[in-house]
């Protein structure tokens, strides 16, 4: 059964907000990407792929398989286009959600969740399904709007802070191994599973 659109979830029909020139100006994927140490050969989840912001830049980045996961079938059909336009052939839209992935145990080396975990219910599921399917000594690439007034993005209730988000990582079995603030109004963490 397909989950219903909650307020927390992004909805579909603001697809543009996903991919435009100031979020690329500020939030460069390609930049971004370097903070994770891609191997010529690994997987990688992009959790709550969108229209591919971070999927593309990332298949072109390996050679092993970079699998898109999101809950709306439109989604889906925006990055497989993408991909072809591209001429890539290592990209494998998955639907699903973050909660419930259908990927298999240590299936990848990398997970990108971008803007997407202060939208799972519960969070904790959505960290352990993260956990499961990365490989021992993976990569979390983990991407969110600080908790703080500001007009763009989720409302501040829904949003969480730098600092619990790296409690939770940590409980779920993460290190966190570098924080980043690529602007005042976001921050990256990059947590790897323990071994």
């Amino acid at each position: 059964m397909k989950p219903t659109l909650n307020e927390k979830r992004f909805n579909p029909a603001n697809l543009e907000k996903l991919d435009n020139p100031e979020r690329r100006r500020t939030l460069p994927p390609n930049k971004l990407l370097g903070l994770l140490p891609i191997k010529e050969n690994d997987n990688i989840l992009d959790i709550g792929a969108g229209t591919g912001y971070f999927t593309i830049p990332a298949a072109k980045r390996t050679k092993g398989t970079v699998y898109a996961l999101d809950v709306e079938p439109i989604m889906l059909s925006v990055i497989k286009d993408k991909a072809n336009e591209e001429n890539l052939d290592n990209v494998v839209p998955v639907e699903g959600t973050i909660e419930q992935n259908p990927l298999e145990d240590e299936k990848v080396e990398h997970i990108i969740a971008s803007f997407v975990l202060h939208e799972a219910e519960p969070l904790s599921q959505a960290l352990k399904e993260i956990y499961r399917v990365l490989k021992s000594s993976g990569y979390c690439f983990c991407l969110e709007w600080e908790k703080k007034p500001m007009e763009q993005g989720p409302s501040e209730h829904h949003r969480i802070h730098s600092s619990d988000m790296e409690d939770l990582l940590a409980k779920v079995g993460f290190q966190v191994v570098k924080r980043y603030n690529p602007t005042d109004l976001h921050y990256i963490l990059i947590a790897q599973k323990s071994k």
